[in-house]
């Protein structure tokens, strides 16, 4: 079957006014390198106990009023499935990317990280947040990267540095400003975006030892900002060295404190960190670091803007009545913050 017919069967059983790539070459897909990944090598533990559904059940007793959300996108919009932006050792690395209509595309690029205590989740968690945003004129690319059971920190952090290059080299089959790239993440996937954002233009989170893409905007959602607070250390260090932050930094707050402080984000906040957006809920594991980062923030004169979702759990945003809302104060957190600042 040609590439291309095969394409199309493909978007429209996943989702309806999807638009299929033409055969070739796809826009925004990297290409391929001359070794291809070992298939025997390829063996990855998977962990799949993180998902929307699985969220949506154990909180619905509680929040009788939450719903499973459509993913639905404005006519003319696109969606480009499993875009290859990098390729390991031991496999290739993707991402799905969320066009708007050309008419309604406002040049901005978000960059959105799943969660899944590092260990877990899949950028699939974000279609629905993805889409609504697309609606509203952003380009959305949800990559995929290392988690915990197949490669230990950085690896993932830069794989999500990696895609954002990859983004900026397809500004225009993306229409895109290069320049206009922001990130966000939800729960882990919110400290893996903030710890990118505020070590953008360095060097710590690449392979190559090039400077890292900045960005132009955090959007922080239940992220933990500093591992070595008081919360973060009730929290994330409790179980020792089977905690799922140990199990991803290679140690426990004991055995590896200087990488516990490193890939804390609050530790790298400066003059040269982008607006932030941080989105809360009830759950007090998820602020820790929250005042030190804001305070850091406005003594650099930084844009920077908390919401709080009084009374919701963990994962709020993923479901309906509170995912349009979250969607709000992105958009209204880029469209006046971002704004602002860049006519300074």
């Amino acid at each position: 079957m040609a590439a291309g017919k095969l394409a199309a069967i493909l978007c429209l059983a996943a989702l309806a006014g999807c638009t299929a790539a033409p055969s070739g070459k796809a826009p925004g897909q990297a290409p391929l390198a001359s070794a291809r990944p070992d298939p025997a090598a390829n063996t990855i533990p998977l962990d799949d106990s993180y998902t929307v559904s699985q969220r949506y059940f154990e909180n619905r007793a509680a929040h009788p009023e939450i719903s499973m959300p459509a993913v639905a996108l404005a006519e003319g919009g696109q969606i480009l499935f499993d875009r290859r932006y990098k390729l390991t050792s031991h496999r290739e690395l993707h991402a799905d990317v969320f066009l708007p209509a050309a008419a309604q595309a406002n040049g901005q690029a978000l960059v959105l990280i799943h969660g899944g205590a590092w260990r877990s989740g899949n950028k699939s968690n974000f279609y629905a947040m993805a889409a609504l945003l697309a609606r509203r004129g952003y380009a959305v690319v949800l990559p995929e990267f290392r988690l915990s059971p197949e490669a230990r920190y950085p690896a993932g952090l830069v794989d999500i540095n990696d895609a954002i290059s990859w983004v900026r080299s397809n500004a225009t089959d993306f229409r895109i400003d290069p320049d206009r790239i922001a990130i966000g993440g939800e729960s882990s996937g919110g400290q893996m975006a903030s710890l990118i954002a505020y070590t953008g233009g360095t060097t710590l989170f690449t392979a190559d030892g090039t400077a890292a893409p900045r960005v132009n905007a955090l959007i922080d959602i239940d992220g933990v900002l500093d591992f070595t607070s008081p919360l973060g250390v009730r929290f994330e260090n409790a179980a020792g060295e089977s905690s799922v932050a140990a199990l991803w930094l290679g140690g426990s707050l004991e055995t590896a404190p200087d990488r516990w402080k490193e890939a804390s984000a609050a530790s790298h906040v400066g003059a040269g960190s982008p607006p932030t957006l941080i989105i809360s809920g009830e759950a007090d594991r998820f602020t820790a670091g929250r005042e030190t980062v804001m305070a850091a923030l406005a003594r650099n004169d930084i844009a920077a803007r908390h919401v709080h979702f009084a009374g919701m759990p963990h994962t709020f945003w993923l479901f309906d009545p509170y995912l349009g809302q979250v969607v709000d104060a992105i958009d209204g957190f880029i469209r006046t913050e971002i704004r602002a600042t860049a006519e300074k």
